[in-house]
């Protein structure tokens, strides 16, 4: 019973996100065997010790562990619960569950006796929750501010998942290989410590994800745009992409280092602490002119790309809008423009922000839904074409 619950156990943390296979089970349950289950603190150390292999997923483990076994003081807190309001200032309430701890926790649930089994007479109906071909298909070309609640979480999880946009480039350093040229200095140097022996090191052209920096708007208008991004990039950094994130609305904040957090709900939630303007206004002048004086230097090497992800719908009456996109534009490599609007068929840049941004940017590109970050690679690889405000007539 203990193996079988123990193996159950495995799949919770693996759909919470934590990489745990059979290798690990089989771990977890010699090291019970070593141990004992006599005390909970020595099964909790016992298991996070042959389960676990990064320090960002102790959270994850703790909250999972606590809810999969039985917790002694549950009937306590469930007591404390049925106290009213105002008798419960003193009470310490429990931590609330990450949400992919708890749709893992309800994936593994196995079937009540109820719902086993329905009465003589009876019809009962069950759906599946999961997300079918066809749903998908669907929520591939939804438009994210169209989405219902349950929609938009979906997307979450699906967005982090999606390849990056940057193809590999080639470096001059080379790494060993199995086949390849022959490396002439690993070579010899294998040679002085076997001088009798000739074995050849192959090496070959690494390869590694260019760099790229985002600047996302926040303002109200693009409030749903913003929140999927950040979990697209968010996925884009778990995969070593070098990326250097930054969010305006009415100022601008640096969320690179919260978003490197293993755990998506962890990262996000620590980049909506930094960001004080979040859901406000818009001063994309002022933003990209500080980026220009601050940052531009430090984190635009060589030919990184630069994305820019905004609606442009700013005022422009004293050019400062204009200045400053010219001035990205002298120290970027390439400004690639992705604007949610470019999903109306009859799109015009009307809007004066629009029109000053423009002529500055190499590639006007959409970003609306799934399908549009997943293209996003593609058009990515094409010539870039400046789009300039003659494009439109």
């Amino acid at each position: 019973m203990l193996v079988d619950n123990l193996v159950q156990f495995g799949r919770v943390l693996r759909r919470a996100g934590i990489p745990v296979g059979p290798d690990r089970v089989l771990a977890g349950i010699a090291a019970l065997e070593a141990v004992g289950v006599t005390r909970r603190d020595d099964v909790h150390a016992a298991l996070a010790a042959v389960m676990l292999d990064r320090h960002e997923q102790q959270a994850v483990f703790d909250v999972a562990f606590e809810a999969f076994w039985r917790d002694p003081k549950l009937l306590e807190r469930m007591m404390y619960l049925l106290l009213p309001r105002i008798e419960r200032r003193g009470v310490k309430e429990p931590p609330k569950r990450p949400q992919r701890v708890q749709d893992a926790l309800a994936a593994s649930k196995p079937p009540s006796a109820d719902t086993r089994r329905a009465p003589p007479g009876e019809e009962r109906t069950q759906f599946e929750a999961t997300l079918t071909f066809s749903e998908r298909e669907r929520l591939q070309h939804a438009d994210f501010e169209s989405m219902s609640s349950a929609e938009f979480e979906a997307v979450k999880a699906l967005v982090e998942r999606l390849p990056p946009p940057f193809a590999p480039v080639l470096r001059r350093r080379r790494e060993p290989a199995v086949r390849g040229s022959p490396d002439l200095r690993a070579t010899l140097r294998r040679m002085a410590r076997t001088p009798h022996t000739l074995q050849l090191v192959h090496a070959r052209a690494r390869t590694e994800l260019p760099a790229a920096v985002v600047l996302l708007d926040i303002s109200g208008s693009m409030e749903r745009y913003a929140r999927i991004f950040l979990h697209y990039v968010h996925g884009l950094i778990q995969r070593r992409l070098r990326l250097q994130v930054f969010t305006f609305g009415t100022r601008l904040t640096n969320v690179t280092r919260a978003l490197r957090l293993h755990d998506p709900d962890a990262a996000l939630a620590a980049a909506a602490a930094q960001v004080p303007d979040w859901h406000g206004g818009t001063r994309i002048a002022a933003s990209l002119d500080e980026f220009n004086r601050r940052w531009a230097r430090r984190v635009l090497p060589g030919n990184a790309a630069l994305l820019l992800v905004t609606d442009g719908l700013e005022r422009d009456e004293q050019g400062d809008l204009a200045r400053a996109a010219a001035q990205l534009r002298r120290l970027a490599h390439e400004i690639v423009w992705l604007n949610p609007l470019l999903r109306f068929a009859g799109f015009e840049p009307r809007a004066a922000g629009i029109r000053a941004l423009l002529p500055q940017v190499d590639r006007f590109l959409p970003v609306h839904n799934l399908a549009s970050l997943a293209d996003l690679g593609r058009a990515l690889a094409a010539p870039p074409r400046r789009p300039g405000a003659s494009t439109w007539n």
